[in-house]
């Protein structure tokens, strides 16, 4: 995999085959689909007062947005096995924090390796506090530069494996 340290990410197997099928989809029988209906809404006459085919033409807009993510996603991403369960921070793990005195879990890596689950927050390595935890060990305490230039410390409380 191609990689760059501004905006590679780490995907589990699973969710690099799964984000690969979803490629597959939208670029093949997706757009042949929306193709169709733009088409047929095309054929019902005047496209000034036709709303089924602003309708089509902004799906297909969403659509190819998608499939431009996905390819970005995908071409950059760094993919590998679940991390092992050994108490240190990385890409792939669930992290505990204790923050302004309270605790936070989120998932440090790619929101595509929680298949779109709304369940669990989700910081991107590259965030400034998925970098400031990154390789640290449970027990240990780190701090981030904020985006308003505070320094903000956290304690790392555990680090377990993501798992769907």
């Amino acid at each position: 995999m191609t990689q760059t340290a501004s905006n590679a990410s780490y995907l589990t197997q699973e969710a690099y085959e799964r984000l690969q099928a979803e490629l597959r989809e939208l670029s093949g029988p997706g757009r042949v689909e929306i193709a169709k209906r733009i088409e047929a809404a095309r054929e019902e006459g005047d496209l000034k007062e036709n709303g089924g085919y602003h309708a089509a033409k902004e799906e297909q807009g969403k659509m190819e947005a998608r499939i431009r993510q996905l390819k970005q996603i995908l071409d950059t991403a760094t993919v590998g096995e679940a991390p092992p369960d050994d108490g240190v921070v990385e890409p792939g793990m669930v992290v505990t924090v204790e923050m302004f005195g309270e605790e936070e879990t989120f998932l440090l890596g790619s929101r595509e390796i929680a298949d779109g689950s709304d369940t669990i927050q989700v910081y991107s390595e590259q965030s400034p506090l998925g970098g400031g935890i990154n390789g640290k060990k449970v027990g240990e305490t780190a701090s981030y530069e904020a985006p308003n230039g505070k320094t903000i410390e956290v304690k790392i409380l555990s680090a377990t494996p993501y798992s769907a």
